[in-house]
C-alpha cells in the first residue's frame, strides 16, 4: 500500500486487545437466503460478525441450518471473528447463562450483552444489565453491553469492568437513525477513550456516516442491510458509509457557521487567468 493509500484509509480500532481495521459490525438475522448473508458479510468487509445463540438452537435440525453454515463461511473467507448476543433475554440470569453455553460452543470469551426490559421499544433493563455484566466479566469474558445512551448508566457499565459500551441510536429495527444525537455526542465527549459502537435504529448509510462524524469507533447493525432490497449491495454501500464517515472526523469537519461566509477573497486587485 503506497504512503498516500495509507492516509486515505481510516485508522484502525481496538476492542479488548484485538485490532480491528474495519467498524463495521454485521448482523446475521432476517435475510432472504444463506446465498444473500454469505455475499452481505464478505461484500461488507466486516470482521465481527454477531449471532444469537437463540437462533442457533432454534435452527438445529430446521431451515436456519443454511444460514448458520454461511455464517461460518464466510468468517473463515473474512478472517472475521463472530460476536454471539444474548438476544431474547429477559433477565440477568438468563443472559448469564446463555453467555456460558455461547463460550463453550463457539470458544470466544466476547460476548454482547443484552437483557431487554421492555417489550414495545426492546430497551435494555440498566439494573439487570450492569449485573449480568458485572458477574460476566467476573467469571472471565470481555462484554459488549448493549445499552441506552444515558450516561450514567455507561459510566456503571465501566466501572463493573466492560471496556466497550454499545449505546443504541434508536430502537432496534426501527431504521430511524441518530434520534438523540445530543446524548450520544455527550457520551463520546465524557467517555474519550472508551471504544463505543452505535447499535440499533440505523436504517440508512447516512445514519452510519452521522454516528462515524460523531467520533463513534464503529456501529453494529442488521436489519438495515438483511431487510434492503439488495442487501448485499447494500452491505458494501455501509462499508463505504463508515469508511467515508470515519475519514471525515479524523479529517476534521469544519464547525457549522449561522451566516455565509464568503469562500472567494473580495479584496485586492482582480487578476485574469
Amino acid at each position: 500500500m503506497s504512503a498516500l493509500n495509507a492516509t486515505l484509509n481510516p485508522s484502525a480500532w481496538h476492542a479488548y486487545g484485538v485490532t480491528l481495521n474495519s467498524r463495521l459490525l454485521l448482523g446475521t438475522a432476517g435475510y432472504p437466503s444463506p446465498q444473500a448473508l454469505h455475499e452481505a458479510i464478505v461484500a461488507s468487509g466486516t470482521e465481527v460478525v454477531t449471532v444469537g445463540l437463540r437462533r442457533v438452537h432454534a435452527g438445529e435440525g430446521g431451515g436456519d441450518n443454511g444460514h448458520i453454515a454461511a455464517i461460518r463461511s464466510a468468517l473463515r473467507e473474512q478472517g472475521a471473528r463472530l460476536l454471539p448476543n444474548t438476544a431474547g433475554c429477559r433477565t440477568a440470569r438468563e443472559a448469564v447463562e446463555l453467555s456460558h453455553m455461547a463460550r463453550e460452543l463457539y470458544g470466544t470469551a466476547w460476548i454482547k450483552l443484552e437483557v431487554v426490559g421492555d417489550e414495545q421499544t426492546l430497551q435494555p433493563d440498566p439494573w439487570e444489565l450492569v449485573l449480568a455484566a458485572e458477574e460476566l466479566v467476573r467469571e472471565g469474558f470481555q462484554v459488549f453491553p448493549y445499552c441506552t445512551d444515558d450516561l450514567v448508566t455507561c459510566q456503571r457499565l465501566l466501572d463493573v469492568g466492560c471496556e466497550v459500551l454499545m449505546p443504541w441510536g434508536a430502537p432496534i429495527g426501527s431504521g430511524q437513525g441518530l434520534i438523540n444525537p445530543w446524548a450520544l455526542r455527550t457520551l463520546r465527549e465524557r467517555l474519550p477513550h472508551v471504544p463505543l459502537i452505535v447499535d440499533a435504529g440505523i436504517g440508512a448509510p447516512a445514519h452510519a456516516v452521522q454516528a462515524m462524524e460523531l467520533g463513534y469507533d464503529a456501529v453494529l447493525l442488521n436489519s438495515a442491510v438483511s431487510q434492503a432490497r439488495d442487501p448485499v449491495r447494500m452491505a458494501a454501500a455501509f462499508g463505504r458509509a463508515v469508511q467515508a464517515g470515519r475519514l471525515g472526523f479524523e479529517a476534521g469537519v469544519m464547525a457549522p457557521q449561522a451566516m455565509a461566509v464568503a469562500t472567494t477573497p473580495v479584496s485586492g486587485r482582480p487578476f485574469l487567468l
